[in-house]
């Protein structure tokens, strides 16, 4: 009787799985719609059918074109690459180790030199020296002296600030096994002679110390009483403190600055340079007052500006041009959206086309999108009879709604796009139409798309993309609008299912209510059953009992 009475919730069950199955398939094909809007709307980006490729740049160099860049052949012959001019300061910036020959008291570890010296050892004529850190400059040239027995003797030269080795035959330094660096640090090597001096004075600037305390030869003076002073480079005011600025501060400082020079020190040559951050030829301008630290630093008065040097090219065997930058742009050959960054001189021709292989990308992921939805809508919709006559039809072919659908997209996909007069007004016009006896799109003339992307893109461009026309735009527009009433259906399905669900919950509760009435009143008659066979039984044995005689 229960059982009987649940068909109702049966078939609300099977009802609510209905829905359940449509949700499912609604979801899937909003997932498909938002596909080819994504498809669609790509076909819409900016510059997609001006876009150009470029080839044929030489090693080192790069190359680009922008949208619309006229295609073509372009032969650059670069002669000269473009440099930065560069102020390079006076050497022998540094005061020399020593002011006479005496350098007892000048320690290993503290010696203001470009490398400092590691303890180990060294060899000269196949002698081994051993140093520590600690020892003195004299103590080494005294180890030299004993370790060659006299063989080669040592001094320091306050005049060049150089160390003097002097020997009775060739000296020979160094050895594979040293384990010191003195002769590097000491700018010593071989020259085949009997008489070697360091290849370059050896003082150089403390870079981390304070300057009033960094081994300037020259006091800085033009300073307040604080020890505060400033310079200009290229009219860019820069200030120091002389008790508190290392020289690798002022560096920095100078770097970023603005003043467009990159400043650096060389610890081999013992000098300043101010490198021009911009490539050409262009001034580097430098100003302070007498004393002052720029001339402390060798930079000023004097100091030798190098000039730098414009790039130097012809397009095409043309008049030669000239660039302040190997970035070779419109601006100097005249070509619109053409930039060349030269990375050597020589010839190199540049081979500028329309990009097509991006395009033909994009136009492949709208059919594919397009199909996509195609196939889903025919595949869900779709009634079907086998040759016993047994009909199929698909979750979704009681929706009229949704058939029409398709019916749309194929119309619009199919249509001639309003407003343009050139040759190119429809798919069919690029090589793409519909497969035979389907709803799906492909291209049917690869020949005839290629061609069209690579002479004709702007009227391609036209056909996809002409403000809400376009075919572009009205699918992806029309995706949109049907995505939304898809999300409608699911709701008011989803909303259906909801209503089931409390309808069922209503029918179990009365259905429990009926049960526990039904169990009740079968208690009760057994139990009436029960007492009324108890009563028939004692009677039964009231009326059978033997009577006495």
């Amino acid at each position: 009787m229960m059982e009987i009475e649940r068909a109702p919730i049966t078939r609300l069950e099977a009802e609510q799985a209905k829905n359940s199955s449509q949700v499912t398939q609604l979801t899937t094909l909003g997932g498909r719609l938002s596909t080819l809007q994504t498809a669609s709307e790509a076909l819409q980006a900016d510059g997609l059918f001006t876009k150009r490729s470029v080839t044929g740049m030489g090693t080192g160099s790069s190359a680009s074109a922008a949208g619309g860049t006229v295609a073509g052949s372009y032969t650059f012959s670069v002669t000269q690459l473009a440099t930065a001019a560069r102020r390079e300061g006076a050497s022998g910036l540094a005061a020399n180790l020593a002011t006479t020959s005496d350098v007892s008291g000048l320690t290993l570890a503290n010696l203001p030199i470009a490398s400092a010296v590691t303890a180990g050892t060294f060899t000269v004529n196949g002698k081994t020296v051993t140093v520590a850190t600690t020892d003195s400059l004299e103590d080494v040239f005294a180890a030299i002296d004993t370790a060659t027995e006299g063989a080669v003797t040592a001094a320091y030269n306050p005049t060049t600030d150089k160390i003097e080795l002097t020997g009775t035959e060739e000296i020979i330094l160094g050895a594979a096994n040293d384990s010191s660096n003195f002769l590097r640090a000491m700018k010593l090597g071989n020259d085949g002679t009997s008489a070697v001096e360091s290849s370059a004075s050896l003082s150089t600037v403390k870079l981390t110390s304070a300057l009033s305390s960094a081994n300037l030869a020259t006091a800085v003076t033009a300073v307040d009483g604080d020890g505060v002073g400033s310079f200009t480079i290229n009219g860019v005011d820069i200030s120091y403190d002389v008790d508190t600025d290392s020289l690798s501060t002022l560096i920095k400082r100078i770097n970023q600055s603005g003043a467009g020079v990159t400043a650096a020190y060389d610890t081999v040559l013992d000098r300043m340079t101010l490198t021009n951050q911009s490539t050409g030829d262009l001034g580097i301008t430098v100003s302070e007052s007498t004393g002052g630290l720029l001339g402390a630093l060798g930079l000023t008065p004097g100091g030798t500006l190098v000039r730098g040097e414009n790039a130097e090219f012809t397009l095409n065997g043309g008049d030669t041009l000239t660039s302040t930058s190997n970035t070779l742009d419109a601006s100097v050959h005249g070509v619109t959206g053409l930039s060349l960054t030269a990375g050597a001189t020589g010839s190199q021709t540049l081979a500028v086309a329309v990009d097509t292989s991006t395009m033909r990308e994009k136009i492949d992921s709208f059919i594919s999108a397009f199909n996509g939805v195609q196939t889903f809508l025919e595949s869900s919709t779709r009634v079907t009879t086998d040759s016993k006559g047994k009909v199929t039809a698909g979750t979704l072919s009681s929706n009229r709604e949704i058939q029409s659908w398709g019916s749309k997209l194929r119309s619009l996909a199919f249509a001639a796009v309003p407003g343009l007069d050139g040759t190119i007004t429809r798919l069919e016009s690029i090589g793409i139409d519909f497969k035979s006896g389907t709803s799906e799109l492909e291209v049917k003339d690869s020949a005839k798309l290629t061609a069209a992307l690579t002479d004709q893109s702007d009227d391609v461009d036209d056909l996809f993309t002409t403000a809400s026309s376009g075919l572009a735009d009205v699918i992806a527009e029309y995706s949109e609008n049907i995505s939304e009433l898809n999300t409608s259906q699911q709701k008011v399905l989803n909303d259906s299912n909801n209503g089931i669900t409390e309808q069922i919950a209503a029918i179990e509760r009365r259905l429990e209510q009926q049960r526990e009435i039904m169990e009740s009143a079968f208690i009760a008659m057994e139990t009436a059953q029960s007492r009324l066979q108890s009563q028939s039984a004692a009677l039964t044995n009231a009326f059978s009992a033997p009577s006495s005689s």
